[in-house]
């Protein structure tokens, strides 16, 4: 199923897992112009590389869906709060969005925010999933900090709830993985996810970034939807 804000592979079940990406997708429909280069659509900025990757694979499996946003975070960026001016943002990374300066901002959110938000409350609602895994990437280095390490292979965000991450934690680093926790970014900051869908229902989740660079190719992003697969399953199973 897909809609201009959002598309939905596999198919949803009560008790299953529910993959929400997104910052899936770098699309920008044609009767938007962002006004910058094509080149950056294609960096950080702009999408969450290999997410729609691994979200796709996983989805493959019995009892897992996925929710991706399809429009570019430069357009729309459903992972902030709605009243947030980042939610159409004006600058990124140290990049000019001139194309979003001046615009019906209630347009934009009728036309892709909204109706993101109210597919994934709607798939809660109607199949509520063993587990939501929340699905980032981050580049190795912004570039607005190039000298600001990030030795981090993935990282583990959450507000309130700590359960998923603390779940996760010791799975991954089993794996010989360096794991952020609350790095390269915070659950209490970014959290529109956790805060609308999650956290105030209850619900179990796992929010993980992953860096880029280890899922910008197939074989990445197919390891990484292997070990989100099996570690997902161990984590709703301990959490539950």
């Amino acid at each position: 199923m897909s809609d201009e804000a959002f598309r939905i592979v596999g198919s949803p079940r009560f008790g299953g897992l529910l993959v929400v990406a997104d910052h899936a997708s770098n699309h920008v429909p044609p009767d938007i112009e962002l006004g910058v280069d094509p080149a950056l659509m294609h960096e950080h900025v702009a999408v969450d590389i290999g997410v729609a990757g691994i979200a796709k694979l996983m989805a493959r499996n019995a009892g897992t869906a996925a929710l991706l946003g399809a429009v570019s975070r430069l357009v729309c960026d459903t992972n902030r709060r709605e009243s947030d001016p980042a939610v159409i943002p004006e600058t990124s990374d140290g990049h000019a969005i001139p194309g979003n300066r001046g615009l019906d901002r209630e347009a934009r959110l009728a036309r892709f925010y909204r109706p993101f938000h109210n597919k994934l409350n709607e798939l809660l609602e109607s199949a509520p999933p063993a587990l939501v895994l929340i699905l980032h990437s981050y580049t190795t280095a912004l570039a607005s900090a190039p000298d600001e390490p990030r030795p981090w292979h993935c990282g583990l965000l959450y507000d309130e709830d700590e359960r998923g991450a603390r779940a996760a934690m010791p799975l991954l680093e089993a794996d010989g993985l360096i794991v952020g926790d609350q790095f390269p970014y915070s659950g209490k900051q970014y959290n529109a996810a956790i805060e609308r869908h999650v956290e105030s229902e209850g619900r179990p989740y796992l929010y993980i970034e992953i860096r880029q660079d280890l899922i910008a190719h197939q074989a990445g992003q197919a390891q990484w939807a292997k070990r989100m697969t099996r570690i997902c399953g161990q984590v709703a199973l301990a959490i539950s």
